[in-house]
């Protein structure tokens, strides 16, 4: 006996088993990937009420001076992003911004920047399930420039450019992280190219706003230095002022 499905489980069915409905979400998703970061995006947004939970994730929605957004923690990972990002899409939000972190591939990024994605090295193992090796994966140009330009008006040390998204933490070697630079890559993260990618899939608008961590060049870690802490709070503030710059606000 054959399969019976074209596809066993697809993001449709998904959402349709949390029980999301367009209706239910905003234009706008606010897409952090720990639980705690999320739970400091949702004391910024008001009244925000929860779509659901399922496993680890949670989704919520509220506003933001009127404005209707979604917050969820949607993965540290490629595996479970492509997951939640699924359900962002078949829920039908517009424009979606992923809040993460990155290590820096430039010994002139520091620890506690932060990093606008314009454009994705695929080093995920999910996307090549969606799209061939020639695929572009490409941040929304108009969500993008907002992030840069707030960060800009804020002060804020800010870069953009290309990334390269892994998912061998562990296996970031000198031959790999150099051959990487070579295509342009100036930060290294975990999540942005099946975001962005499976957007794009959609024909939905993503972007993406990196705290810097660590520095792959130097060897610095800075997971415990008050300038990522820093980092990691400014980009909530710069995804949800863009959020209203976008809107018109």
């Amino acid at each position: 006996m054959q399969m019976l499905k074209d596809v066993h489980l697809t993001g449709k069915d998904l959402t349709e088993m949390v029980q999301l409905r367009p209706q239910d979400v905003g234009k706008y998703a606010i897409v952090p990937g720990p639980k705690d970061r999320l739970e400091v995006l949702l004391k910024k947004i008001e009244n925000p009420v929860k779509n659901f939970t399922f496993m680890e994730y949670s989704m919520y929605t509220g506003t933001v001076e009127g404005i209707k957004v979604t917050a969820i923690n949607g993965g540290r990972f490629s595996t479970d992003t492509s997951i939640t990002t699924e359900v962002m899409c078949n829920a039908q939000i517009k424009n979606i911004i992923r809040v993460g972190t990155a290590g820096s591939l430039d010994e002139n990024i520091k620890v506690g920047d932060i990093f606008v994605v314009d454009e994705v090295i695929r080093g995920d193992g999910v996307t090549p399930y969606y799209v061939d090796k020639d695929f572009k994966t490409l941040a929304d140009k108009t969500i993008s420039d907002t992030l840069y330009n707030i960060a800009k008006d804020m002060g804020i040390a800010v870069h953009r450019g290309k990334a390269w998204t892994t998912d061998a933490l562990l296996r970031e070697t000198r031959e790999i992280v150099e051959a990487r630079r070579k295509e342009g890559a100036g930060a290294v993260d975990m999540v942005s190219s099946t975001l962005l990618t499976i957007a794009q899939t959609y024909n939905i608008k993503a972007g993406s706003i990196l705290a810097v961590s660590d520095n792959v060049i130097t060897g610095e870690m800075g997971f415990m230095n008050p300038l990522y802490y820093m980092a990691e709070s400014n980009i909530l503030k710069i995804a949800l002022e863009a959020v209203k710059r976008i809107e018109g606000k």
